[in-house]
Parts: structure tokens; sequence; C-alpha cells
């Protein structure tokens, strides 16, 4: 079962290998500030400095061409182009292009490729095209072929596991490596062993397409992560080089009782995975993602659940990552941010402000007295959703409730709101991930909170007050960003999943240039939303189904 990304921000995967390491979050941003907002900048941030001011007439036609078809025009946009143009739209996907080649694998040749092609959605082809390195880390899609996940092209009817195995179909021992390397299972309890687990991710996980940033996990992020109610440590399985004993790749999975539509199962939720970036030529982690599927199903963990910011068969879900600058200024100056046309630095800091106090009566941090009310509350909340965790209370605690104060060591900061009778109503959190900051003169760290899990009660009626629910979660959402600001946090990162979607614009969030695909191993069911247009854009109309929250 492959491995997922975070959530966030940066994910690149080793060149010809299917490594999902969590999103490539991108850094993008938008020329006008009438329009969506777009907060990252990395690359585009830079070359906007350097760059002339485009007229308004022109602004305006780049902005259509990079909004996309419109609504409903997907499929007939499709069945326009020329048979040359969508073998240039494959040659710019090659993953896609080579999933097609097997599906028309036979009679029909090319045409057919062309045929299925002219069946697809539009936005995904478009979805799946990669900027820059990120083309050749798509291309090979023979592992994933051999792999129990549905086809691109595939109409689910029946939703259920792509295949049923028993004890009997288990592998007895993992893949052979290649010469030199060695499986071992990771000792997590032992500080020395997580600390080589660290050094590993710090140096070769996720980082941008500009090298700009690398996601920088501490070891207690690790230690939450990793250590999860119901771990194994057969799950924390790396491959060492033999001679020198070096840890070289990595990868880990936890057990998640996820809920999808009507059904309920376990799943491994799949993250970390991680190879040397000298050693991505070594194909190491297509046999990593083997043998983690090889030690759930030896547990009777026969389905799996990860993210990625790459195109594989087959998305069950697809989310857009959203960034609500907190010190814009700081971004600004490591290339996060870009400075909109006609704008100065000081009208960007004015308008990312908050309070130093929310207007929010009751909202205070959430204590362990709380759990018997929150976790309810939690619950019912999320059955509002297509795909969503259910939480025990050990897992909630484990999630939710920090066991420090310390700053520097916390990893996740949770609120509730209480009524003048005392009676919790609202619920809301939000997790630490900091970034290191590559070959920068002045500042090494970006600090970003992401939002996490979050419920109220006014989206609990038998028929949902939309209104009334998007005025609630706005109001939550504004504590969250005055809460992490005065955290120290720069950047406050959403998803578009839940109800999200509600609450992005009227927040200054802008859109990231990377989405966060959610996958199923070896479990197909129809698509589910996502919280996004046919455009990428928010949709407040039809909110996102996933209901589970991936680091």
């Amino acid at each position: 079962m492959p491995a997922e990304k975070k959530e966030k921000a940066v994910a690149q995967a080793p060149a010809a290998e299917p490594e999902l390491d969590q999103e490539s979050e991108a850094r993008d941003g938008s020329d006008n500030e009438e329009e969506e907002e777009e907060v990252e900048g990395t690359a585009g941030a830079a070359d906007k400095k350097k760059k002339k001011k485009k007229s308004k007439s022109k602004k305006k036609k780049a902005a259509a061409s990079e909004e996309g078809p419109s609504e409903g025009s997907s499929n007939q946009s499709v069945s326009k182009l020329s048979d040359a143009q969508l073998q240039q739209l494959l040659a710019l996907n090659p993953a896609l292009s080579n999933e097609l080649q097997g599906e028309a694998s036979g009679s029909g040749g090319n045409q057919k490729v062309v045929d299925l092609l002219r069946r697809m959605n539009l936005q995904d082809i478009l979805t799946g095209i990669p900027s820059g390195r990120s083309v050749k880390d798509m291309g090979a899609f023979k592992f994933w072929k051999t792999q129990p996940v549905p086809r691109f092209d595939e109409d689910v009817k029946v939703e259920g596991p792509v295949e049923v195995k028993t004890a009997a179909d288990i592998a007895k021992q993992p893949s052979p490596l290649p010469d030199g390397f060695e499986w071992v299972t990771m000792d997590l309890t032992s500080s020395e062993e997580m600390k080589e687990v660290h050094d590993l991710l710090e140096g070769h996980y996720v980082e941008d397409d500009t090298a700009m940033l690398r996601f920088n996990y501490s070891l207690s992020i690790l230690e939450w992560a990793l250590k999860a109610p119901g771990w194994k440590k057969e799950y924390h399985i790396g491959v060492r080089a033999s001679q020198s004993r070096r840890l070289v790749a990595f990868i880990s999975a936890i057990p998640v009782r996820l809920r999808v539509r009507q059904a309920v199962m376990t799943v491994s939720e799949v993250n970390f995975l991680v190879v040397h970036k000298k050693l991505r030529n070594k194909r190491l982690a297509p046999v990593l993602i083997k043998e983690v599927t090889r030690r759930s199903n030896e547990n009777d963990i026969w389905q799996g659940l990860y993210t990625g910011g790459t195109v594989l068969p087959t998305p069950v879900s697809t989310c857009r990552y959203y960034h609500r600058a907190l010190d814009w200024m700081k971004l600004y100056e490591i290339g996060f941010s870009p400075l909109p046309p006609n704008s100065k630095p000081q009208h960007q800091v004015r308008r990312y402000a908050l309070p130093e106090k929310g207007k929010l009566k009751g909202v205070r941090e959430m204590t362990a007295a709380d759990i018997d009310a929150v976790l309810p509350l939690l619950t019912r909340y999320l059955e509002r959703f297509d795909m969503a965790p259910e939480f025990t209370r050990e897992e909630f605690e484990h999630w939710l409730l920090s066991t420090t104060q310390e700053r520097e060591e916390r990893v996740v900061w949770s609120y509730v709101v209480e009524n003048a009778e005392g009676k919790i109503t609202d619920f809301f959190s939000f997790y630490g991930l900091d970034s290191s900051v590559i070959n920068h003169k002045k500042h090494k760290l970006l600090r970003a909170a992401y939002l996490f899990y979050y419920a109220t009660d006014v989206g609990l009626t038998e028929t949902v007050d939309k209104a009334a629910l998007k005025k609630r979660l706005n109001e939550l959402t504004h504590e969250a960003l005055i809460f992490s600001k005065n955290l120290k946090f720069d950047v406050f990162n959403a998803l578009t999943l839940m109800d999200n979607s509600l609450v992005l614009s009227d927040h200054h969030f802008g859109g990231g240039d990377g989405n966060l695909h959610y996958y199923l191993f070896n479990y197909k069911t129809a698509p589910i939303r996502g919280g996004v247009t046919k455009n990428n854009r928010p949709d407040e109309d039809n909110l996102s189904g996933i209901g589970v929250v991936m680091l």
C-alpha cells in the first residue's frame, strides 16, 4: 500500500518510482487581488519580481486561460480536441499515457488510447500534468497495474474490495532487495533509531520543486504520528545498506478504523515513504509498498489509505490546499508569497493583520475533562461525510489532546466553545508542522499550522442551515487564526475537505498550485467530492465528502 503526503507542502517522488510522499503544495501566486488569492509563491513569487506588469486586458485573458474548463464543459471540451491535441496531452502526462497504453493493450493501438482519453474528464487529465521534474517521476505505471486499485476509466457500480485474499495468499517472506541492501524493522522506542528515521526524513523526504522548502518533522511529531493507538513495531519498515548499516529507506503504517459511506473497515494508513536521493534508481519504493502491504495482510488488514500530490490509479477524491498568511512579510521574504501588482508590502501586511483577541465568547483550550462531551460531538459531525475515521476515546485523546504545554515540543492545539449553560457547542483544532527554508540568509524555518478536526452543533440539525453553518464556521476559523498567529505560526493551511470551502474566501486564504489526491488500496468506490469546482475553486454549493485529515 502506498504512502501519503501531507498534507502538505512539498512532495516529490523519486524518479521513475511511485513514491507518494505528500502533497506538493505549492508555490503559486495570483496576479489579481480581486480574483482568488494565491498566497504561495516560491519560484512564482521570485519570478513576479522580475517580470513586467501585464496590461489589464492581458491579465484577464491569462486569468481566463488559467481557470480551466467551465462547469459541466469538461467532457465536451475533450471531445472537441483533435487526435493530435490529445496526443500532446498524453505527452505531458506520461503516467496517464502509460496507464492508458496498458488499458488499450491488444487491438486498436494508439487510436484506442485516444478513445479512452476522450472518455475522461478534462480536469482529471489536466490535474495529472506536472511541471518540472515531476514529469519523469510519474512515468512508472507498470507497478500500479499489478496492484489492486481501480483503473482510470473504470465505472464503479459495486463498491467493495478489488480482490479478496486469505492468509494462504500471503507471501511468507519479503520481496528481495537489490544486492547490498537488507530489510530491517525499526525499533522506534529507541531514541537512536527514531533519530535515524528523523534524519532520513529531514534530508530526503518532501521538498518543493525549487528545493526551497523541506518538511522538518520534529521528534515530537514523529512520536505522535508513528505511535498512534494500535501501532505495531512491524509497521515501521526500513532498508539498510548492508556494509555501512545506514538507514536509506523507510515506510510506515498505522491501523485506522475508516468508514467509506456505509462500509466500516480497518485500514492501514500509510505514510512517510522515503528513499535516499542517491538511491532512487534502485526502485526501492515499490518493494517498500509491497512489504507494508504484506505485513498489513499478516495482521488481517486488506485495505489501505494514502494520499499524494501525484495522479495515480485512481483517486477516490481530490482536494486542494489553501494557505492563509499570518506573517506575510516573512512569507514574502522567503519567496512563499508574491507581491500582487500595484500593491506594496505594507498594504499586504495590513491586509493579513489579525486582532490579538477574538470576539467569540466561551472559547477556551480543551482539557481531558471535555472529552466526554467533545468526542460525541465530533463523531456526529463526521457522520455527515462520505469517508471519515471512527475514533475511539483513546484515539481521540492521542490525536487531539496535547500532553505538553511547551511550545517547541507541542504538536496539536484544540479548543472548545462553552455556552452560558456550560454546554460545549463547538470544537476546533490545528496542528503544527515546520519546514526548513533551504539556503536563505535570514530565515531558517517556516512555521505552518494546519487546520485539523472540528465540529459544531450548528451542523447537526436534521436539515442543515448552510448559511448558519457558514457563519459559525467562519467565527471558529477566525479564532483559530488568532490563536495560531499568537503562537508565532507564519502560515495557516487548510484543504478543501470537510466543510472548509465555506470559510476560505472570507479569511483571505489563497489557493496553492497543487492538489492532494486521496487513494484507497484494494477498495473501489464511487468518487467522493473534494470540495472544489471543475475550475479547482472552493465549491460552497457541493461541499466535500472527505472527513479524514491525513498528516
